[in-house]
């Protein structure tokens, strides 16, 4: 340590260390994103031989078998997304907006459908809708329609969509929610007072503050849908048809074809690009700010004699991904016959017997999966609340480039981003392979663009005049991060936290090719269970991945109230 930086800490003033951070977030990154993104990269420019060739994407593009299953996900993912709008936005509103009774009900039930891992959602609509099985289906050839006839049937394209829509409007709901609490109501006061009719006010007020978050759940909701693989290898095979993801599944399959798979998933990275940098230069152009101190509450819309219509709509929506859904798994955890409503000659705790004594790959499952759900929620926390920082607040070199590689991950199918990591690290220096590493390092890197996002969401939101008085008196960047902003963004950092440790525990898609038999996770206990066809053993895992995740989420609840305390307690 030098003489001047000795004579800053005698002074009571600390370095300023960003830019040795902005070096160790980039390296981190390199590890995360950019090393599994070469090895990608290089095999698909290159046949087996190693020879650099492009006759990967000639065989790619020339092969309708391949551009059939393009054309579908895009075709899903516009679905999806003008799906998710539609239901999400309305229910928004009337969730924040309006005098609809038991609000708060529906925000736990969007909550429910949030951690319901999608995979686990197509198996129980598996057990509703399948066109001979299906319980909805036997319902309805019981009500009169025929023996043949079918009321819905999940193994198709409009199933599908049907399925991935229940599980990704939740995400458009949260932030098409959060944007109309926080348009202050004098407002549109202001605007009634100068004789704007309701709907002129909706239009040139609450709509466009609405407007980011709505365009930002559209891009995730599609996003979401071109990327998932558990839904999809659960519904669109049985089917008869492929997505992206599952195509890209099949080349690994005997025999493999990595510089395939890879090359397919190159074209997914420039898309997203495209589309984020498409989204930015949208809002940029025309944004909207909240000019002033803190607003009033937003004014409820009265309903009138539609407050109890609109609740029932409400809730019958959210029967599609909550209440069918959990309704079926109970139904087959409990039934001699999953495929039969359980009655009392029928009732049977078998199949939790099966699960927890008799089936030894229960335990250490569980246990690799709360593991890994900590150790990824925290370290994922850190990481995504440095690179924020840093690009949100410190104005260093290179934070564009520290953004992007932040941001890549989403663009990347889960189940590639494992052959990426397995290419890496089944070989000299680091031989990570088997091990729970590998997989930390799987779930971290995928659920670091939705933790980065939000996170330096919140810090645009958080005025930086506090930050500055600390920098004036003497605190280094890392210091008033530290011991202001931190503290300021707890509530945040507690929801990206749980936000992670919900993800780790519903990923699928890089699991099922890094896993072991020593680092199995409850959900590939579960596919591999459903390859097997053993439906009552899956309900009886996925009810207990649910009840102990929202156990999770309602213990980590309570903790932003005691940690906004000890803010206020510190900073008076």
């Amino acid at each position: 340590m030098n003489a001047q930086v000795r004579s800053s800490w005698r002074r009571g003033y600390a370095p300023d260390l960003s830019g040795a951070v902005m070096v160790m977030c980039a390296g981190a990154l390199c590890v995360l994103v950019a090393l599994p993104i070469g090895w990608i990269l290089a095999f698909a420019v290159t046949d087996r031989t190693g020879t650099p060739t492009l006759a990967n994407f000639q065989a790619l593009y020339s092969n309708p078998q391949f551009l059939e299953p393009t054309l579908t996900t895009l075709g899903i993912a516009v679905a999806v997304s003008l799906a998710s709008c539609l239901v999400a936005a309305p229910m928004a509103w009337l969730v924040a907006r309006s005098d609809m009774p038991l609000s708060r009900t529906i925000r736990v039930l969007v909550m429910a459908s949030f951690v319901t891992p999608p995979f686990l959602g197509a198996i129980a609509w598996e057990l509703l809708a399948a066109p001979n099985s299906g319980l909805i289906n036997q319902l309805y050839r019981a009500l009169g329609a025929g023996p043949d006839a079918v009321l819905f049937d999940i193994y198709t394209v409009s199933g599908l969509i049907f399925v991935i829509s229940c599980y990704t409007f939740p995400y458009l709901f949260v932030l098409i929610a959060n944007a109309l609490e926080r348009i202050p109501g004098e407002l549109e006061d202001a605007a009634a007072m100068l004789g704007g009719s309701a709907w002129r006010t909706a239009r040139a007020i609450t709509l466009p503050l609405a407007l980011p978050a709505l365009l930002a759940g559209a891009l995730v909701a599609f996003l979401q849908a071109m990327t998932l693989f558990g839904s999809p290898a659960i519904l669109a095979l049985p089917a008869g048809f492929h997505t992206i993801t599952t195509k890209i599944w099949s080349l690994f399959q005997y025999p493999p074809k990595p510089e395939l798979a890879a090359a397919a998933s190159l074209p997914l990275l420039v898309l997203t690009v495209v589309l984020l940098r498409g989204q930015a230069l949208l809002l940029g152009r025309r944004g909207y700010v909240v000019v002033g101190g803190k607003g009033g509450a937003p004014r409820s819309v009265p309903l009138g004699r539609w407050r109890w219509p609109a609740l029932m709509l409400c809730l019958g929506v959210l029967c599609l991904p909550v209440v069918l859904p959990y309704a079926a798994l109970l139904n087959a955890a409990l039934s001699r016959i999953p495929s039969q409503l359980v009655t009392y000659d029928t009732l049977t705790l078998s199949n939790i017997r099966f699960v927890f004594f008799e089936l030894s790959s229960t335990r250490l499952a569980m246990k690799n999966t709360f593991l890994l759900g900590a150790f990824a929620a925290t370290s994922g926390t850190l990481l995504a609340l440095l690179i924020a920082y840093l690009t949100a607040r410190a104005g260093v070199r290179g934070q564009r480039l520290l953004s992007f590689l932040a941001t890549a991950p989403v663009a990347i199918p889960g189940i590639v981003l494992g052959v990426g990591l397995f290419l890496a690290y089944t070989r000299g220096p680091l031989v990570l392979y088997g091990t729970l590493w590998i997989l930390l390092l799987a779930y971290v890197t995928i659920e670091l663009p939705a933790a980065f996002q939000q996170l330096q969401s919140a810090f645009r939101a958080l005025s930086p005049e506090l930050e500055e008085a600390g920098r004036i008196l003497g605190a280094s960047r890392l210091q008033a991060l530290r011991d202001i902003t931190a503290p300021l963004l707890a509530p945040n950092l507690i929801a990206t936290w749980c936000f992670i440790f919900i993800a780790v525990v519903r990923e699928l898609s890089a699991a099922v090719i890094l896993f072991t038999s020593q680092t199995k996770v409850l959900s590939v206990l579960i596919f591999d269970l459903k390859e097997s066809g053993d439906l009552a053993a899956i309900a009886v895992l996925g009810l207990t991945m649910l009840v102990l995740t929202t156990l999770v989420i309602a213990c980590v609840s309570r903790l932003p109230g005691v940690v906004a305390g000890r803010v206020r307690l510190r900073f008076g």
